[in-house]
């Protein structure tokens, strides 16, 4: 379906115009130095493209074009060109995220956060379709959101940029008790994302082969409790054909003691299997 623009452009009054509710970037810093570029370039040329809004019982919101409404504030302006177009707020969030997005103004964790927001607090959309609403491949978006999963000090590297988002989306994939340990060894030795999984496959190799280690180490205990468990068992049958020669009516008492003595005789054998296997275990154990 073709989309039709019935939004129109008017001379708005600042003053009726409020930040979004749904903003994307938390901060805004005047003392920025393109910010203080854009204030200049609006002064000299005005500006060149209206800011986006939407009406609201009281009043206007924006949209996109924080950068240039605060620059037109700081320039004292009374009036502002608005494109005004009807949206609603999920429809204002995807406007927003896009063109941050599209203009690469947010450090990766800023969008991973922007990310989580619309699909887990909004609960507007899965991957795929944020995915599509943004331009960006679902394996984009989803290696973003791993990244909050970081700890803080891994984050703070993020976003000094001692390491890079394709660094970070590496170190995310690894499990949390060891990514502290490898991240200053990726930083030291700036290792690139191939040589990263190289390090991450030979890392998943040497927790294989510790459990391998821990299952041979526990092999002697569940061999010894395996033995011990059949012998009760075997007890317990032995108290049964007791129970049954004292309770048990003579004519029926054959048939339910030959029941019996066969699963003892199954028991007594699974006895001499956990025997070899108890015997087995310990001498690996040993070497």
């Amino acid at each position: 379906m073709e989309f039709i623009d019935s939004s129109v452009v008017e001379q708005i009054e600042m003053k009726m115009i409020r930040p979004s509710q749904f903003a994307i970037r938390d901060t805004f810093q005047k003392d920025d130095p393109d910010f203080e570029t854009l204030v200049n370039s609006i002064r000299e040329h005005g500006l060149l493209q209206p800011i986006l809004i939407r009406p609201l019982t009281a009043g206007f919101e924006i949209v996109a074009g924080h950068r240039r409404y605060h620059a037109c504030k700081n320039l004292r302006w009374r009036f502002i060109s608005a494109k005004i177009r009807e949206l609603t707020d999920k429809q204002s969030y995807e406007i927003q995220l896009t063109e941050n997005v599209q203009r690469k103004s947010m450090d990766p964790l800023e969008e991973a956060e922007a990310f989580r927001r619309y699909i887990v607090d909004f609960g507007w959309g899965g991957v795929t379709e944020l995915a599509k609403k943004i331009g960006k491949s679902e394996e984009y978006v989803s290696h973003h959101m791993q990244l909050l999963r970081l700890p803080d000090e891994i984050k703070e590297k993020i976003a000094n940029r001692s390491i890079n988002v394709s660094q970070a989306i590496e170190i995310a994939q690894i499990s949390s008790e060891k990514q502290s340990m490898i991240v200053e060894h990726i930083m030291n030795n700036d290792l690139t994302v191939r040589q990263i999984r190289e390090l991450k496959n030979a890392l998943n190799q040497e927790s294989q082969d510790e459990l391998v280690v821990a299952a041979k180490a526990r092999a002697p205990v569940i061999a010894r409790k395996t033995y011990l468990t059949l012998k009760i068992a075997l007890n317990r049958i032995d108290n049964l054909i007791n129970e049954v020669h004292s309770t048990v009516e003579p004519d029926q008492r054959a048939e339910i003691i030959n029941f019996l003595m066969g699963i003892r005789l199954k028991i007594h054998s699974l006895i001499d299997d956990s025997i070899r296997f108890k015997n087995s275990s310990a001498k690996q154990h040993r070497n």
